[in-house]
């Protein structure tokens, strides 16, 4: 017979309400978009400005701006403001984290399938 477990025992994604689910579906669908995800990665390391992003990336500083918008909302990015201008940062460690880990999971070379 199964001991009865507390909810805190359960893993992270079993504990999840149907509004949690909803939240982490819109946070992988913003990811989606390969734009919105460049933006991301480009203030992985530090924070960068609209200009500065828009230049380093070849779109348009509007585009940006919008992409950022949502990517704010999505509580994905962060923005800090230093004088006159706004700087875009990941200030959350978990999505730092996972991204990194993503980025070097597409990095590595293809694993030899043939041995």
């Amino acid at each position: 017979m199964l001991k009865p477990t507390s909810a805190r025992a359960l893993p992270a994604h079993l504990r999840l309400s149907e509004d949690q689910t909803t939240e982490l579906a819109d946070m992988f669908r913003l990811m989606s978009d390969p734009s919105r995800l460049r933006i991301i990665l480009s203030c992985l390391e530090t924070p960068v400005s609209v200009g500065d992003m828009a230049n380093q990336l070849g779109l348009s500083a509007s585009l940006v701006s919008h992409h950022l918008r949502l990517l704010r909302a999505g509580r994905l990015i962060q923005a800090e403001r230093r004088g006159n201008r706004v700087f875009y940062l990941i200030s959350d460690e978990h999505i730092r984290r996972v991204l990194s880990d993503m980025v070097d999971h597409v990095a590595e070379s293809e694993p030899d399938l043939e041995a």
